[in-house]
This record gives structure tokens, sequence and C-alpha cells, in this order.
């Protein structure tokens, strides 16, 4: 196994495009990392950056105690695993999974048994002589994966491997691409567009924008604390709230004023949830999970902190979202199946202190 190291690497293309600005990353040996974020974020460019698929502009790339930079992709003792599956349509599974090691000449015996070894942890055996065209989606992806495995590399890399797949395959094949990077222990480095992905996978996450790093930690630090406001609302379904607010002081307590046009409120804030040396009056965003509001009829038990109208309702079975038009914001409410709430009801919106981030034109 080895670590990656990637330090101010960059891409730019001849035509001026900067797809990854000066980058710094540490994977450790053994780590699970997911690079995320939207189409166009760098994130493929920076694993084809790994897999010696696109040269590197500047910046230093190691894999494990080796600069590898202007090593060529087949010394790089990588096995990647691409969108589409890339089989060879007229070998059996047991022949496209022990393909690679015939080319290096790896002898038959050993062969045979990275084959089997392989095909066994995968769930492959009884399909060894179909030919790919006989398979589903998902034994297609497995088989793709199996290739990688027989050739025990230090790296994994994968390109979004489940993009083709329906949903209920996809969310099986990530737990058996999760469950066998456990036991085989080998660093792997896994890009998805999909936040939903990347926290059920990642031991590391790395949401990416505009070719620059927003954040990078574990699934619950990134989720529970977003460095911005772009990592706020990019995990997380139904998306994050944000709302325009200004930092108000009250003696030794800060408050947010809630600046919406035909509606207003005011919050209490989290001194833990605010920056040091915030001023009175500063600008900000506040960041409000749907799920982290309680919901009433005006007038309630619970103190008023937005007052609007439900426009819309979707039921889904285990919960209800709503949303909520509050002066020229709409609000998406996530909250429980026994609330009797109809279209056009008025309601109360209130969260705790500790639910509300708070971010800034400057960041964080």
């Amino acid at each position: 196994m080895s670590g990656i190291a990637l330090k101010k690497l960059t891409k730019t293309y001849e035509d001026g495009f900067t797809a990854v600005q000066s980058l710094d990353l540490q994977i450790q040996s053994g780590q699970f990392v997911v690079l995320v974020g939207p189409s166009g974020c760098g994130k493929s460019t920076t694993l084809r950056m790994i897999a010696g698929l696109e040269s590197i502009t500047s910046g230093e790339l190691r894999i494990g105690d080796r600069i590898v930079n202007r090593v060529l992709p087949k010394d790089r003792d990588i096995a990647m695993v691409f969108q589409n599956y890339a089989l060879y349509p007229h070998l059996s599974v047991e022949e496209n999974l022990g393909f690679a090691l015939k080319m290096n000449r790896t002898p038959k015996t050993e062969r045979a048994k990275r084959v089997e070894h392989a095909a066994d942890l995968l769930g492959l055996l009884d399909i060894m002589k179909k030919k790919p065209g006989q398979l589903s989606g998902g034994q297609r992806q497995r088989v793709a994966l199996g290739r990688a495995i027989v050739r025990k590399p230090s790296v994994f890399l994968f390109d979004e491997p489940l993009s083709n797949l329906d949903p209920d395959r996809r969310a099986s094949t990530r737990a058996e691409i999760r469950r066998i990077q456990r036991e085989l222990g080998t660093t792997t480095v896994y890009v998805t567009h999909d936040h939903e992905e990347a926290m059920a996978l990642g031991d590391l996450i790395v949401i990416m924008k505009d070719g620059v790093i927003q954040q990078a930690g574990p699934p619950d630090t990134v989720y529970d604390k977003p460095a911005n406001a772009f990592v706020g609302t990019f995990l997380g379904a139904p998306k994050m709230n944000t709302i325009p607010a200004v930092i108000k002081e009250n003696g030794d307590k800060l408050a947010a004023e809630i600046r919406l046009a035909g509606s207003t409120g005011v919050l209490e804030l989290d001194p833990a949830r605010v920056k040091d040396g915030v001023k009175d009056g500063e600008s900000c965003t506040l960041g409000i999970r749907p799920h982290r509001f309680r919901i009433s009829a005006p007038g309630g038990q619970m103190p008023d902190v937005l007052n609007g109208r439900v426009i819309d309702i979707e039921r889904l079975g285990f919960t209800t979202d709503l949303s909520v038009r509050a002066g020229d914001a709409e609000i998406r409410v996530r909250t429980e199946n026994t609330l009797a709430i109809g279209l056009g009801d008025e309601v109360s919106l209130s969260v705790d202190a500790s639910d509300i981030h708070v971010f800034y034109a400057s960041g964080g």
C-alpha cells in the first residue's frame, strides 16, 4: 500500500484554462478518499493526473516515496476503474479478469489463483464462463472491479464507476466496493458528483469547486461543520436553506436579523458558530438544514422566527417535505407525517441556535 501526496498540483491547458489550481492533499496509506463536486470542478482532472493520463503543469505528485510526475501510467502501480466498463466482449468473465496478468506474463498457476480469489470476493464464480453481453450492468461493473483487484496495485482509482447503474444497483455495488476496499486495505481515490455516494463511501471527503478544494475532512465533519455556504448547500438533501441576514450585538449575545422582503425575524446565534472579530451590522448568510426547522401554527407555543405560507407538499412516506414562502424566499422544511398541514396554510418556523450555520461573503 502507498499514500499519495499532492503538492501545489496545477493543470492548465493550452487555451489558458486552469482546471486544477495549486491543489494540496495528503492521502494516507489505506485511506478511502472521495473527490466530489459539480461538473467542471476539477475532480476527474485530478484523478487523471494521479493516474498519469493527464500531464501536470506544475506541482508535485508522490505515490509512496516516489515522485511520479513523469512516470508512465503502467509504472505507477495503480489500477483504474472507469465509468464505462471497458471489458473485452469476445472474452469470458474469467478471461477478462486474467487478461492483464496474462499480458504481464504472470505464471499460469499464480494467475488462476488471483482470478479465483477476486471472483470469490466479488461473487462472480457462477458466471465465469459468460461473456460481457450476457451480464447485467452490475455484474459487468464487478468484473471491471475484479480486473483491478487481480493486479494487487498500491492504489485504486475510480472515475464515477456507478454512473451507468440504476439506483438500487448503485446502492448495492457501492456497498460492495466499500467492503472490498476494507478487506484489501488498498489506498483508494474515488471520483463522483453524487454527495450521498461520497458520504457513504469516504473516510475523507474532498469537496471541490472551480479547481480548488473548498473543504476536506471526514464525512461527519464536512456535513456538520461546512467551511462555507457552497459546501453546506452541496452536501445534504433536501439542500440547506440559505437566508440573508445581518449580525446584531445584544449585550454579550449575538443574534442575526433576517432580511427578507416582506418578512423579518431575529435569531439568537451560538457563539461557537460565529467567527472571531465579527462586527455589529456585518452581512452574513444563515445556513439551516430543512430537518432542523420546527414548524407550528402562528401564535403557537414555540417562539416565531419566520412566518410563511405552505406552497408545496411532498409526502415521502417516512417524512414530508414542505416549501414555505416567507417574504421573497422559499424555505424548505422536512417534518414528520403526523403534522396536519395543507397547501395554503399559514405556519411559523423556529430553530435552535446550535443548528444555525453562519457564512460570510469572504468565505467561512
